[in-house]
């Protein structure tokens, strides 16, 4: 259920997650823009913790943009402490509100990497803004977001990275990105790809290059396939435990 308050020119939407489906009492993610002292802006939606802030984690979205099952993941996140932001990688008045597949394509095939980094930073100066150092911050992405998780993790020094599946590795998903194996053994930081072991057998394959490319990385590296179970709960604790043990 989504409800919409608008102040002035700010737009704020209040989504409410179905207890059951996360497992929690109530949770809610905000969206609106925001503008840096130096004029950069962007559309984000975020989820805040009630109580002690863990450390802060940037939520990089499927190719479909901003669905509920990303809303969800976001307030799961914030459930378990995290003070979490997803920066809307697509342009437009819309920014990255849920969309079909085939516009999500061309919206895809527009990506580069130089605009993809570009949203993330605004999404790791909101988190600072909000008193959390570069150590405590991690980013994780789910489909094309894990794909460039990726990307951002072999270009800016943060905490720590999870990809979550994710195209991307022997050809870019667009002309504007690169091709994951090209990139992996440039990561900065601790770097873990989880990837689903139902996939097919030329996929497997790639995930497979992708882990040896990544353990040339002079960083903590690693690849698991898990078990597609209803609610992803290996893949879940797995990233985790990959925060925890990474973020300070």
């Amino acid at each position: 259920m989504a409800v919409f308050l608008r102040t002035g020119e700010r737009v704020i939407t209040l989504t409410v997650i179905n207890p059951g489906m996360v497992g929690y009492v109530m949770a809610q993610t905000r969206t609106e823009d925001f503008r840096l002292a130096d004029g950069r802006a962007l559309r984000l939606t975020y989820a805040e913790p009630d109580g002690v802030t863990r450390g802060g984690l940037v939520v990089l979205h499927e190719a479909r943009g901003i669905t509920d099952t990303t809303t969800a993941m976001v307030a799961r996140l914030a459930g378990e402490g995290w003070l979490v932001v997803v920066p809307h990688l697509y342009p437009g008045e819309a920014g990255s509100a849920e969309i079909g597949h085939d516009e999500a394509r061309d919206k895809v095939s527009g990506l580069s990497g130089d605009s993809v980094l570009a949203a993330t930073d605004i999404g790791f100066a909101w988190l600072a803004e909000h008193g959390l150092a570069a150590d405590r911050i991690g980013v994780i992405g789910f489909e094309l977001g894990g794909s460039v998780a990726l990307v951002v993790a072999a270009s800016r020094n943060i905490g720590a990275a999870v990809t979550v599946s994710g195209g991307g590795i022997l050809e870019p998903l667009s002309e504007g990105l690169p091709a994951l194996i090209e990139v992996a053994g440039e990561l900065r930081v601790p770097w873990l790809g989880l990837y689903r072991d139902d996939s097919d057998q030329a996929m497997l394959q790639q995930v497979e290059k992708l882990r040896e490319a990544a353990s040339t990385a002079k960083i903590a590296t690693d690849v698991v396939r898990y078990q597609p179970e209803p609610g992803a709960p290996e893949a879940w604790q797995r990233a985790l435990n990959w925060f925890d043990a990474h973020l300070r």
